[in-house]
Parts: C-alpha cells; sequence; structure tokens
C-alpha cells in the first residue's frame, strides 16, 4: 500500500478517465495533483516546460496522453515525459493504454523499460464516447453514422477503468501488470446503440457509412486532420476484429466482473444526458 499522503499526478484530469481517478483518489484522502491545461498549475503536452512543475514531489503518475498514443509524436512525448519523471522521483506510473495499437504498444514499452513501478491499464472502446464524447450527439439526434459493421467491440466501462488505475496507484501487487480492460461481451455498435435506445425508451438508427463519407463529416464538423486520420484509423485498422474478444483484466485487477454495457446504458439514462 503507498503511503496516502504522497502526491498522486493525474494527467488528462478533465477527460473520461483522468476525472473520475482523481475523484477517487482524493475520496480516498490521497493528496492529487490534477494535470490539465486549465489547471492551477498548469500541464501541456504540447509545452514540455510545464512538465518539471507538475511532476514536483509527484511520487506516481497517472500517464494518459491527449488525443491518443496512436497519434503521430505520441512515442516522443511518452519517452520525454517517462524521463523527466524518473528525473523527478516519481516510484509507479500507471499507463492508460489502447488495445490492438501498435504505437501505444511502443509507448507501453518505454514505460516498461523505466526504473519505476509500472502498471499497464490496456482498454478497448470506451462506453462513455456515448455519453461524454463525439457521439453523444448523434445519439440525442436519433441518428448514428459511422464506419463500423459487424465487427463486435467488447466496449469498457470508464468506471472499471478508473476502479483498476486507482487501485494499481495506490495499491502493491498491480507493479508489471498488463490488464486488458474489456466489457463481459462484445456487441457491434449497432447492438451498442440498440441497448441505448432500448434504456431511453427513444428510437436511435445505427447507418453503416462508408469511411471516406465519415471522414468528410468530421472536417466538416471542424475536426483536425490529426483527429481525423486517428478516428478512421480506430474504425478502419483497430476494428478489424482483434479486440472483439472479452478479456480478464478487471477480474484480475479487482476480483469482480466488468460492468455490462446494457448497465452502462441504463445508468447512463437515468441521468438524462440523452434526453433531447
Amino acid at each position: 500500500m503507498t503511503n496516502s499522503s504522497e502526491l498522486t499526478l493525474v494527467l488528462a484530469a478533465g477527460g473520461k478517465t483522468g476525472r473520475r481517478v482523481a475523484d477517487r483518489l482524493e475520496a480516498r484522502d490521497v493528496p492529487v495533483r490534477r494535470g490539465s491545461r486549465s489547471a492551477d498549475l498548469p500541464f501541456d503536452w504540447n509545452d514540455p516546460g510545464t512538465w518539471a512543475p507538475a511532476l514536483r514531489d509527484v511520487r506516481a503518475v497517472y500517464l494518459a496522453y491527449y488525443p491518443d498514443l496512436a497519434v503521430p509524436g505520441a512515442t516522443g512525448a511518452i519517452r520525454a515525459f517517462t524521463d523527466a519523471a524518473v528525473a523527478a522521483g516519481v516510484r509507479r506510473i500507471v499507463l492508460l493504454s489502447g488495445r490492438g495499437e501498435e504505437e501505444a504498444q511502443a509507448c507501453e514499452r518505454i514505460v516498461q523499460a523505466a526504473p519505476v513501478e509500472w502498471t499497464v491499464v490496456r482498454c478497448s472502446w470506451f462506453a462513455q464516447n456515448f455519453s461524454e464524447d463525439y457521439l453523444l450527439e448523434p445519439v440525442l439526434a436519433g441518428h448514428v453514422a459511422l464506419p463500423a459493421g459487424p465487427v463486435p467491440e467488447p466496449f469498457a466501462d470508464a468506471d472499471d477503468i478508473a476502479d483498476v488505475a486507482v487501485a494499481a496507484l495506490t495499491e502493491d501487487g498491480h507493479a508489471g501488470q498488463v490488464y486488458e480492460i474489456t466489457g463481459p461481451r462484445a456487441l457491434t455498435f449497432a447492438e451498442a446503440v440498440d441497448e441505448i435506445a432500448k434504456a431511453t425508451g427513444r428510437p436511435i438508427a445505427y447507418v453503416q457509412v462508408p469511411v471516406e463519407e465519415y471522414a468528410d463529416t468530421l472536417r466538416a464538423h471542424g475536426l483536425s486532420e490529426d483527429i481525423v486520420a486517428f478516428l478512421t484509423y480506430l474504425f478502419t485498422t483497430v476494428l478489424d476484429g482483434r479486440n472483439a474478444e472479452p478479456q480478464d483484466g478487471v477480474r484480475r485487477a479487482l476480483g469482480r466482473e466488468p460492468n455490462d454495457f446494457a448497465d452502462y446504458a441504463h445508468t447512463t439514462a437515468a441521468t438524462g444526458v440523452w434526453t433531447p
């Protein structure tokens, strides 16, 4: 068990997992420094000058790279940050990674080679993308159009991810582990949208579109070319069946079963976020 008085830096603290990790740590009375560009002590991946101040007096880091480890430049940033963390005296790093992404696994190897206690939390597609990210607007509109066909995905619940990350940050016994975090069953995107429709009692259509049409739609909404390339990469290269099999990371780390997508859908529907 780590000393609860030691400072933990949570990166991407405004994101889906970072926010949950920081909230859970604070609920355990663990001192937390929230790393984001808007924080009192700003952290910006694009400004390495912000890294050393954010790492001062830190002993553990939740390392979440924005926007994703698969984007160009991520490997260099992770290598430089890991070096800075080691130089600052960080002893434990929990890395948020992505399943089936060669670039993400390259970043994992960088952290694994560092002289720290490391844990990799390797995740499938976040269920919360439907409620806290770019798929919320289409769900509200009742029309979700994506270039995803019959290949299933065992959507991971961000609450599971945060619970595993907090365990790895605060407890002994997780060092050197790679936890693959998924839901208990795989669903196609059409099936996932159907679960949301049933939970909300609203008709929500799912339509598969060509990847080129999807990319044009993203551009029309003002997304940068880097983000367009990343999302099309996820829907083409990564969503090819390589990640279809559910994994036991939640069970191994926490001794319980992962949250099911249907439970996520019902819980989220009750908040009203999907009510137009």
